[in-house]
């Protein structure tokens, strides 16, 4: 009887066959998974000056995490964006069908 065989890659050997390898994420999926897991964070400043003038300044930040991650971490800023929640678009909609309404009242004194 033929025993299941393990390619070395999976059981955490390197490809000369030495374990403690780390093994390697399959896939994109796997990538992923452990971006959003742990979090990563791409920062950079670009700045234009021109004879020891600054002129302009960009800061760059960017935090890629799961929802879960960022709220651990404090972050949660899309339950408070009036333009994430369905009660913003709600209000949005009122308050055009308002303004609507008013101009025809408007229109209807003159």
């Amino acid at each position: 009887m033929t025993e299941p065989t393990i390619s070395p890659r999976r059981a955490g050997l390197d490809r000369y066959g030495l374990a403690g390898a780390a093994p390697r994420p399959e896939g994109l999926a796997d990538i992923l998974e452990r971006v959003l897991d742990k979090g990563i964070i791409i920062a950079g400043d670009i700045r234009v000056n021109l004879l020891d003038i600054e002129l302009l300044t960009v800061k760059i930040r960017l935090l890629v995490v799961s929802v879960d991650k960022a709220m651990e971490m404090g972050i949660d800023w899309w339950k408070h964006d009036p333009m994430l929640s369905v009660d913003a678009q709600e209000l949005e909609d009122e308050n055009r069908k308002l303004r609507e309404r008013v101009e025809e009242l408007e229109r209807g004194h003159d």
